[in-house]
């Protein structure tokens, strides 16, 4: 899976040779809670990343002005790397039904699918692990002038987060649509509720078809994946004037 990475952290695009103690596999997504996890969702970090990733927040620590300030600014970055993955992805996921008409086996684009549906989960899980250190900030030892819009920040932050987790299932519900496990892209097996190849419970589209047993309309889901890429474009702008309001707090 390393190679599959091209040895390269996909976080931040550190090189093998450029991290002493070694890449790690992470896992992304819903994985088995019993045996080995399938490579679909298995992702290429560095050690620095993985760390960043498993760390627990310190909810001891008290973070002085430059510190607060650098969390925030990380978290405003990963959120800009994730809302442009989650576009691809909902972009890529759109594309599905017509790419397979084209071509039945669908090698390349499934391994196109899973990358970038890893590579989207990293992304938020990055920025899930930058807001826990911000939730674990107890406002009561910042100034009201700072406590007030981190609050808010934080608040964006996480509605944010709900809505590209949103799109993402959208996505995968097309692929399921298409008779795809949305994990590894394997075809559904008839009869079973369990992807046998990576162990992923199947996604039910049901929801998408307009009487039990018909094809999934996908003009709905596709209607549905705009109306939330517009709603969390609309919550980012709201979260940009809210990290501004934050630094202003912070440097003045």
């Amino acid at each position: 899976m390393f190679e599959r990475d091209e040895r390269v952290c996909r976080r931040c695009e550190t090189g093998a040779d450029e991290d002493p103690n070694g890449l790690a596999l992470y896992p992304v997504g819903d994985v088995p809670e019993t045996g080995p996890v399938h490579e679909s969702a298995l992702v290429t970090v560095c050690s620095p990343c993985l760390l960043s990733l498993e760390s627990d927040p310190d909810e001891d620590v008290e973070l002085d002005d430059d510190a607060l300030f650098d969390l925030v600014r990380q978290t405003t970055e990963r959120q800009g790397v994730t809302v442009s993955a989650v576009a691809a992805f909902a972009s890529l996921a759109t594309e599905l039904p017509s790419e397979l008409e084209i071509s039945e086996q669908g090698d390349d684009l499934g391994s196109e699918y899973v990358q970038a549906r890893r590579e989207v989960l990293l992304a938020i899980d990055s920025v899930d692990s930058r807001l826990d250190h911000l939730h674990a900030v107890d406002d009561a030892d910042l100034e009201p002038t700072v406590a007030e819009p981190l609050a808010a920040f934080r608040g964006g932050g996480t509605k944010l987060q709900s809505e590209l987790r949103g799109i993402v299932a959208l996505g995968e519900s097309v692929a399921a649509g298409v008779g795809r496990c949305h994990g590894c892209f394997d075809p559904i097996v008839d009869g079973e509720s369990q992807c046998p190849t990576c162990g992923l419970e199947y996604r039910d589209a049901d929801d998408w078809r307009p009487e039990p047993g018909e094809d999934v309309a996908f003009h709905r889901l596709f209607e549905a994946i705009n109306e939330a890429l517009q709603a969390a474009s609309g919550t980012t702008e709201s979260l940009t004037g809210r990290t501004t309001a934050v630094a202003e707090a912070l440097r003045g």
